[in-house]
Order: C-alpha cells, then structure tokens, then sequence
C-alpha cells in the first residue's frame, strides 16, 4: 500500500505538471468547461484505481462519474479518448449462479456502457442522425466480419490440447460483446463526430492523455515501475525496464504514443508558437524510448513519412523529413544511447526473431491448408512453437485473422480499414487547395492507418491496438463524410449545443 502511495503522488505530479503545460494547445481545440471537467474526472479516476483494492470499488466511483461526464460533455468521444487508458486494462469477471461467469468487465467496456451506449441512444434519438447513420460499405464489412467471428468458434489455446465445446450461451454471449466491444465504438465515432471541431477535439483529447504516458513512461523507464492496482510485473529488455504506464504492455504503449505523434502532426499546424509544436514531439518520442518497443519506433517513423507523402507538398515535405530524420538519427548515434538503441535493433539469429520467423512459416502453413474459413483449433500442429510462458504467442495479426477465419476474414477485416483510408484519401486531395489545414489533418488520419497496418504485422491485435484500429475506421469515416460546410452537432449528444469551425 506505501508503494502504491508513493507512486501515486509521482503519478499525480507528472500528470499535473502536464495538464498545466498543455492547457493553452488544448484550448485550442475545447473549451475551458469540458476541459476542466475532464481533466478533474481523469484525476479522480487515476486517485482511485491506485487506493482501491480491486476493480469492484473502482467501478462503484467509476460509473456515476462517467455517466455525470458524458451527459455535460459536448463531444463524449473526446472524453472516451481521454479516459481509454486512465487505468491498466485489467478487469474481474462478473460472477452468475451457476455459471463460470458472465464476462470479463475492464475499463474499456466501463466507457462503452457509461459513455458510447447512452451517446449513441440520444445521438440517434435526434433527427439529424438519419443522414448519417445510413448504413454503408465499411458497416457491412465489418458486421459480416463480426458474424463470422460469431459462427466460428476458436477453441482457447488450453495445456494438453483440452477441447472446450461450444454452447449456446457463448455464441449469444460473443455476439453481444462484439456489438459492444467493435461495432459500437466504431458507429460512435463514426457518426458522432460530425464536424471539423469535433473530430479535432476527439484526437487532441487522445494526445493529451498520451502526452501524460508519455512523461510517466520516461520516468518509469529511468526509475522503476510507477505500479497499478493489478499488481502487473515489470517487462524488461536486456535489463533495462520497458515502460507500459497504464497501457497494459510496452508494446501497446509504443503503438499509442505512435498514434498520438500521428495525430499531433495533423493538430500542430493550429498551434502559433514553434517551441510548443517541438516540445510535445519531443514528449511523445521520449515516451518512445521509454516503451523501448521497436515496433513503435518503427510505427512513429512510418507515420512521419506516410504524412509527408500524403499532405500538400509532398515532394518537399518528404525530402524536408528525409533531412530531419538522418539529423535525428546522427544525434541519436553520437549520443549515450546510440549503443543501446543499436543493440536493439533486429539481427539474425536472436531468439525472438528465429520465433517469428518459424511462426511465419508454420502458422501460414496451417492457415492456407484451410484457406476459406481457417482453422479453429490449430494449437496441436503448432506445437512446437509453445513458449515458456506456455503459450503459442501470434504475433502477427494477420496472421492470426487467417489462421481462425481463412482468408475470408482477412479480406473482411483489412476491406475494412483499406476502404475508409480510400474514402479519406481521395477527401485529402479535395481538399488540399481549398483547405490545406484540414487536409494536413486527413493525411495524418491516413499516416496513423499505416503505421497501424505497419505495426500489427509484427503484434497481436489486443488492448489499445485493438480499440484504436476501430477508432481510426471511425474517424475517416467521419472525415470522409464532412461536406464544406460540416453540420452543426446535434443537440441530442451533448447537453449543450457549441458552435463548430
């Protein structure tokens, strides 16, 4: 308890310090009330989840403070970003007579009960909804994706190859919860976000609580784990402490500040003063390094160079980040960290890269000896790749997709994404005379998508991958959509009705 103490009071002083710095960049975006509001339900939130001994207690000051939030918030996906990893994603199983229980409850399917569900029901309660809630190509893909995850039932990876059947109650029970966990989150951003503002908002809230991770993860990684409630264990590489904060896993926190850099590079051109522009780009790297995650770093280089390619002038823009990226790199090099990150760096022969490669090459094997509809219970003829943690760890996203659901379900899961990414491009180059800003903030939608299909190649699709994938399909739908003069939001989402851009 004096250790979760202790790193409580760091938590609260880095966090503070960063709510007080990047108060005037967000204001930029939202106004003072909904900043204030969110800020003291973040701190709350955060205060909580390290005294309360389980998740059961946090969920009883969650819940009302959640649904208090999102019926005065303006813009609840904004406040979803904010709030999407106040606390680790670790939840308990909620208990039924008679039954090993009913699902897993974590902070993600809090917020969609407290703030997507009832955003959703006034959004559609009102009569401007109608125009834009038809349903369209990238509705289908990913519906049709979600019944075959329905009717396929993959077997968990058990000791001994021990076969659980399939029931009635799991098929009802996973096709609830991939209405709340994947359809909703993507229909709720989607169609919420109807105007330029909102969707700045949204993506400048998600920056702002990555920019907090950011300062934990590099004291995490210079000092020690700042710890949790769940009690996690620290991940290490080579000795060093790879930070996580409240991400769940060093990867997905790489992926995260990956993302968040993205998004900052379609927000920082509203932003006059160069020293800020510099000085969040430099937190959410240093953040980076603290994750110590290659995938990330490899993300964050792709989405830089993907936005450059993508915006307005981009030969020049492109070349400018050529230059930028080899100066970075030379100092990097020259500096103490040069060997480490060296040391990092994929060679020939090292542990994990002789386990992917040998994935690679048994899990396709397996995977196109069924090439529609996959195969359900693949763990006997992959053995051989059972780790000492006791798993069979795919790591790789789309290879697990065609491993359970064939090729079929790789082309529903990537038509998916592929198709809104189309939409926003071609909405980009519309764009790039008449409204170049914007445009800028369309490319860096685009640069996240990317670095997203980038990184999931070498990660499984879980925690913050996962929900931002489906968050990222959601905002290029509704970027996609906006006409030149965006809709006013509708009253029914909010309990206010502010003016947009």
């Amino acid at each position: 308890m004096i250790a979760d103490i202790k790193a409580l009071i760091v938590v609260l002083t880095l966090s503070g310090t960063i709510f007080v710095l990047a108060k005037p960049i967000a204001l930029r975006f939202m106004s003072m009330e909904d900043f204030s509001r969110r800020r003291l339900v973040w701190f709350v939130l955060t205060t909580v989840g390290f005294v309360s001994p389980n998740f059961w207690l946090y969920a009883l000051v969650a819940v009302p403070m959640l649904v208090w939030a999102n019926r005065n918030d303006s813009n609840p996906i904004a406040l979803y970003l904010l709030l999407l990893h106040v606390v680790p994603p670790v939840g308990v199983i909620i208990p039924v007579l008679g039954n090993n229980g009913l699902f897993s409850l974590d902070n993600y399917r809090l917020l969609a009960f407290c703030v997507l569900l009832p955003a959703t029901i006034r959004y559609r309660k009102h009569e401007r909804a109608a125009a834009a809630s038809v349903f369209g190509a990238m509705d289908i893909l990913l519906l049709a994706f979600g019944v075959l995850q329905v009717a396929l039932y993959v077997a968990p990876d058990l000791p001994h190859h021990f076969f659980i059947p399939d029931s009635p109650t799991n098929v009802l029970r996973r096709a609830v919860l991939y209405l709340l966990d994947t359809y909703l989150l993507y229909y709720a951003v989607s169609r919420i976000c109807q105007s330029r503002k909102q969707l700045q908002e949204a993506v400048a809230c998600f920056c702002l609580a990555c920019a907090v991770m950011a300062a934990l993860a590099m004291f995490e990684r210079t000092r020690s784990r700042w710890g949790n409630p769940n009690g996690t264990f620290y991940l290490t590489r080579d000795g060093a402490v790879r930070a996580q904060v409240s991400a769940g896993h060093s990867i997905a926190l790489g992926y995260l500040l990956a993302i968040a850099f993205g998004f900052w590079l379609g927000l920082q051109s509203q932003i006059k003063r160069r020293m800020r522009r510099i000085g969040v780009t430099l937190l959410f790297w240093g953040g980076l390094f603290g994750a110590f995650s290659r995938g990330g770093w490899l993300g964050g280089a792709v989405v830089f160079f993907t936005f450059n390619a993508v915006g307005p002038r981009a030969i020049s823009r492109v070349a400018k980040g050529a230059c930028i990226a080899l100066a970075v790199g030379a100092l990097i090099a020259a500096s103490p960290l040069g060997d480490e990150v060296l040391d990092l760096l994929p060679k020939a022969g090292q542990p994990a890269d002789e386990y992917r490669h040998r994935l690679a090459e048994r899990g396709w094997e397996v995977a196109l000896a069924n090439p529609f509809f996959g195969d359900q219970f693949p763990w006997p003829k992959m053995e051989d790749l059972r780790q000492g943690e006791g798993i069979i760890d795919i790591v790789n996203t789309y290879l697990g997709v065609t491993l359970n659901y064939g090729l079929v379900g790789l082309f529903l899961f990537l038509g998916f994404i592929l198709l809104g990414t189309i939409r926003t491009y071609l909405r980009v180059r519309e764009l790039t005379k008449s409204d170049p800003d914007f445009a800028l903030f369309g490319a860096s939608l685009i640069a996240c998508i990317v670095g997203t299909l980038i990184m999931i190649d070498s990660s499984s699709f879980m925690l913050g991958c996962q929900k931002m994938f489906y968050v990222l399909a959601g905002l290029a739908t509704a970027y996609a959509r906006l006409t030149d003069s965006p809709p006013q939001q509708p009253a029914a989402v909010g309990t206010r009705n502010t003016s947009q851009d």
